[in-house]
């Protein structure tokens, strides 16, 4: 049986969001999509770009997987690249002028492969797709024994900083970055206390958005 809260959701949908705005999924349908922000978002629950940025229907491409990761690029062939099928339909397709890496606080794949964590299934999928952090892990240095949770907020920046790299690893991501067509960012979300840093691109540290006071130290664990 389909899950009722999703029945009931949708019928609020209908009545209220669907009602006030037909118009513009009426037009959406007509015209297609023109979005000028992609974000690559993670999958968990708490963390939705569509609702942490207020958007509207067409506002927004999003990808989510494990931990907003955008892997290195591969022509390999007779590989399976949800990920960058997507970051090429963004940027080939639809001619997104933002992307937006959004990494979060409380990150379960980040954890995952901090703790190297057993595997949930014979297949391992996600010790397998979270193995491609490593390089930013050995730029942060051997984890201490009391590092606690600092660790893995360090981790889930630093991670941030990785898939930027990585994006920049597609010929044609780095093509319209250069040509100023394409502008890349890191942001990260904290769950609990709704704060949204953003990464300066001259200084590479995350900043809260304007408006809303100085960061906080990456070691209080403050998201």
């Amino acid at each position: 049986m389909f899950p009722e809260r999703l029945t009931e959701g949708y019928r609020a949908f209908l009545d209220g969001r669907f009602s006030g705005e037909r118009s513009r999924y009426e037009m959406l349908a007509e015209k297609g999509q023109r979005p000028e922000i992609m974000v690559f978002g993670c999958v968990d629950s708490r963390v939705s770009p569509e609702v942490i940025f207020d958007a509207a229907p067409g506002e927004l491409l999003v990808a989510r997987n494990v931990a907003n990761l955008v892997p290195p690029y591969e022509s390999n062939r007779d590989s399976q690249h949800g990920t960058s099928a997507a970051l090429e339909f963004g940027v080939q397709a639809l001619k997104v002028r933002h992307i937006v890496v959004l990494g979060h606080a409380f990150c379960g794949g980040i954890r995952a492969f901090a703790d190297d964590q057993e595997p949930l299934s014979p297949g391992d999928f996600i010790g397998r797709w979270m193995s491609q952090i490593a390089p930013a892990a050995e730029g942060l240095g051997p984890r201490d024994a009391g590092d606690g949770d600092a660790y893995l907020r360090r981790l889930e920046f630093a991670s941030v900083e990785l898939s930027l790299r990585n994006l920049m690893s597609f010929p044609f991501v780095r093509t319209r970055v250069e040509s100023g067509q394409l502008a890349l960012h890191g942001a990260y979300f904290g769950v609990a206390s709704g704060r949204l840093l953003v990464r300066d691109p001259d200084s590479g540290r995350f900043e809260p958005v304007a408006g809303e006071g100085p960061a906080r130290p990456l070691a209080g664990g403050c998201c």
